[in-house]
Formats: structure tokens, C-alpha cells, sequence
């Protein structure tokens, strides 16, 4: 099947080529109560569950994403398995934990088998119109072939892609993507789009870090945001040296060590993420012009969390919540109204994304790991998972990998490069914010015994499964 548009156009050139289409209207209908719908699959980089305003956040301006919360299902213990870009990606691509995938390396990309075991593959066999825009984040090589549509591009991408002219946010180009991708779909096709955003991911090597549009310019400027309680130095003490001298410790220096460097990162992430936002509204005005507002179902998340400034650290890799915890939102517009603007706390994981989105369309694919969220954005009360498994396994001189238990009342964190190992364990009722290790206190023995368990079952588990046997936690 051909491809819509086999290269990444530049914004001038998708201005020019698109003007007519645009002034002459949407060009697609939907049939309205289809019984596939529609699919949109939003991705950020490294934003956090607590930067929406439908998680509570009073500063930060998401009105759009907003909106799908209260008009949808919003997931408030969302996690990621591995918190690193390119493992995350592919546990949302597959439904499958690293030990499974073993994508752990930025130049591993998925082979054959598993490219045909993908959620966008498996609904384009299905019949639906795949579309993929924005980070690929799997290896190398470029997927065009696989997708209907494809204006993905390979590692980080640059905020500004005509430098050094700034006139040219990469966020906003997305956004005539997603609208040339819509306004491409055809009555009686069904369509899966995936957009994976490089915001509010930093630019790396570039000093600024956080490169936001000239549109936010002065956005939240006069607003002074709250420094959290653990950026105090008493707590990257109490974490082995070996992450006190981390990658994640000199991240910290060049972004939140100052003051006024705080309160420009923090700014200037919290202005990507309106960004953000603003395209999510120009999906919706696109979907409504196009009449099949009412037959696609949006999806919000995050590929990983991200600390700013907790624990003395920036960046992610690390268990505690600020690193493996983000949003999802699903916006089902299909749902009863006594259904929606719920908020579900069950721990759902970015391999439940997967499923999900082949339930949604009714497809059966290959067996993963993850769930299918269907039955809880519809308001069922399934039995759900009370625990998972972590792991950053991921090999670098500056970051230590870890390993670790999450359950809904304890997490267990195990540093397996450092010497001696060094243990976490936390009463996550009890302490929130992660303050009190309780891992060398004797009260607590059993307990980290426990826990210590609990890991080698989930490895022992994970490394004997195979992929033409149903998946059963071992919880």
C-alpha cells in the first residue's frame, strides 16, 4: 500500500502544498456511530503525571487535554516499566515488558517479527489508516513503508528544524501534520493516528535546555512556581554516590541549581507542554470540521516521567514517582454521560496502551502483557493488578540500572551497580514523597524480605514467558 507522504515536509512546504485543501474545506465525512472507531494516540517526552490541569496542577494551561479529562476518563496511577525513551516506546508499541522486547539500546530497532506484533501494523492489517508523526525513538532506521502515512523522523529532532531561524517550532509543524493526516482520511476507513511529540523533552547540547516557542513568549511570566520539598540537599544524600554523581545529578546542575535557573526551566517545560495543548485543540476543531468528532477516541499519555529538581536530580531513569509516573487521559466519546469525567486510580502501565488501543477497534492481536483499559474507561469493576515490576536495565558509565517491585502500598528499589547494592524501600501510604528509606531499619525486615521476593518472581516470570502463551502477572 503507498504512502501519503513518504518524507517529513518542512512547514513552509506543507503551507504551500496544502493551502488549497484548506481553503476548500475538510474533505472527508465520518458516518457517525461506526462500530470502529477512530483512534488518536498522543504521546509527550518526559512529561509528568502532575503538568495538566486535570491533575491538579493550578499553574500550567492545558485546557484542551483538560476538556478530554472532564469529558472522558482520567487515569490517576499511570506508570511506565522502564523510564528511558526508547524502551518506554516500544513497551507502548508492543504491550511488553523490556525483559521482553529487550529493546534497551537507542540503536536497537524491532525485528521483523515484532514490527508485524505492533499495534499500528496489526490495525493496518486490520484495515484501518495508520498514520505516524513526530519521534520514532526505535532504532535508526525509519518505518515508512509500515504506515499509510509517515512524518516520523529518528532520534531527537531539533524545537527549531530551519535553523538557525527560531520563526519555526517543531510542535506547531507537528500540528499541520496531524491536520493534513485527517484531512487525508476517506468515508469508510477507519484510521489509527499516532503522534509522539518531542515536548518537553530538552534540547540536548543546546545551553538553554528548554527551547519553547516565540508564541509562549512571557507565558507565566509573573508566576512564581513552588520548589518542591525533597529539591532540599538532605536528599541526594541519602542516595548511593553512585547517583549522587550520576548523569541525572549534572543534569540537575545545569537546569534547577539556581533559583532563577529553576524558575526558567520549570517556565519554559510547563510552555512546551501548552504548546502541546494547543495542538490537541487543533485535532478537535479538525475531528469536528470533519464530523467525526463523536467516533474517535483520543488517548493522553507520557512516554516517562521527569524530575525537576526532587531528590537533587533532573532527568528520569530512577524509580521514584516524579521519574516513572504519568498522565493518561482517554477520551471516549462514545461513552454514556453518567460515564464520563471519571477518574480510575487501578495502576495501569504504558503496556496497557497497546491492548487498549486493539480492543478499542475490536481487533485481536498478539498475545502481550498489558491489559486492555476498555473495561475500566467503560466504568466496570474488574479484578486488576496490585503489583508490577520495574526495570532500567539500560547500560551507561553515569547511570546506575535498576530493578524494583511498585504495589499499591510499597515500593522496593534495588541500585544494581553500585557497591555495595543499594536497597529503597518505602511505605508509599505513609511517606509520599519518598523521604524515609526504610530498607536498613529492622522493623522493617520481613518486609524488604518480601519485597526482595517479589522482584525474583517477576524476573524468574518474565524471562520463562513466551509470546504464544497468554501472560499471567505473578502477583
Amino acid at each position: 500500500m503507498p504512502q501519503d507522504k513518504p518524507n517529513h515536509p518542512s512547514r513552509r512546504e506543507w503551507l504551500r502544498a496544502g493551502a488549497g485543501a484548506l481553503a476548500a474545506g475538510p474533505l472527508v465525512t465520518r458516518a457517525r456511530g461506526s462500530s470502529r472507531p477512530n483512534l488518536i494516540f498522543l504521546l509527550t517526552d518526559d512529561q509528568r503525571w502532575d503538568t495538566l490541569g486535570c491533575m491538579g496542577n493550578r499553574i500550567i494551561r492545558t485546557p484542551n487535554v483538560d476538556e478530554l479529562g472532564r469529558a472522558g476518563v482520567v487515569f490517576t496511577n499511570h506508570f511506565v516499566t522502564t523510564s528511558i525513551c526508547m524502551t518506554s516506546r516500544a513497551s507502548f508499541f508492543t504491550g511488553l515488558y523490556l525483559r521482553t522486547h529487550k529493546i534497551n539500546r537507542f540503536d536497537t530497532p524491532f525485528s521483523e517479527e515484532q514490527y508485524r506484533a505492533i499495534y499500528p501494523v496489526v490495525l493496518r492489517e486490520a484495515g484501518y489508516r495508520t498514520g505516524f508523526i513526530g519521534k520514532w525513538g526505535v532504532g535508526k532506521e525509519l518505518p515508512r513503508d509500515r504506515f499509510d502515512y509517515f512524518a516520523g523522523f529518528a532520534g531527537q529532532g531539533h524545537y527549531f528544524p530551519k535553523r538557525p531561524d527560531e520563526s519555526v517550532h517543531l510542535t506547531e509543524v507537528m500540528g499541520d501534520q496531524v491536520v493534513e493526516f485527517l484531512q487525508g482520511c476517506r468515508p469508510g476507513q477507519p484510521f489509527c493516528l499516532s503522534v509522539s511529540f518531542k515536548a518537553p523533552h530538552v534540547q540536548d547540547q543546546d545551553p538553554r535546555q528548554f527551547l519553547p516557542s516565540r508564541a509562549t513568549e512571557g507565558l507565566y511570566d509573573g508566576v512564581e512556581i513552588p520548589v518542591p520539598k525533597t529539591a532540599d540537599p538532605k536528599y541526594i544524600e541519602m542516595l548511593p554516590i553512585e547517583v549522587q554523581r550520576s548523569e541525572g545529578r549534572r543534569r540537575w546542575a545545569v537546569r534547577f541549581s539556581t533559583p532563577e535557573l529553576y524558575q526558567t526551566s520549570v517556565k519554559n517545560y510547563y510552555r512546551l507542554i501548552t504548546e502541546v495543548d494547543t495542538v490537541v485543540g487543533r485535532l478537535r476543531e479538525e475531528l469536528g470540521q470533519m464530523k467525526a468528532d463523536d467516533d474517535t477516541v483520543i488517548l493522553f499519555s507520557g512516554d516517562n516521567g521527569f524530575y525537576l529538581g526532587e531528590h537533587g536530580l533532573a532527568g528520569k531513569w530512577f524509580m521514584h514517582e516524579e521519574s516513572i509516573r504519568t498522565p493518561l487521559v482517554v477520551y471516549d466519546p462514545r461513552l454514556p454521560k453518567e460515564q464520563r469525567g471519571k477518574r480510575r486510580a487501578e495502576t495501569v502501565l504504558n503496556i496497557d496502551l497497546a491492548p487498549t488501543l486493539l480492543g478499542l477497534a475490536g481487533v485481536r492481536g498478539p498475545h502481550m502483557q498489558g491489559r486492555d483499559l476498555t473495561p475500566l474507561v467503560r466504568g466496570e469493576q474488574p479484578e486488576w493488578r496490585t503489583e508490577w515490576f520495574y526495570e532500567h536495565l539500560f547500560e551507561h558509565a553515569w547511570i546506575p540500572r535498576t530493578e524494583g517491585v511498585r504495589t499499591e502500598a510499597w515500593k522496593y528499589t534495588r541500585y544494581l551497580d553500585t557497591k555495595p547494592v543499594f536497597e529503597e524501600l518505602f511505605d508509599l501510604g505513609a511517606d509520599r514523597f519518598e523521604e524515609r528509606n526504610l530498607a536498613r531499619e529492622a522493623d522493617y525486615r520481613e518486609r524488604l524480605e518480601e519485597m526482595r521476593e517479589r522482584r525474583r518472581a517477576w524476573i524468574s516470570a518474565l524471562e520463562a514467558w513466551r509470546p504464544e502463551k497468554p501472560w499471567r502477572d505473578p502477583a
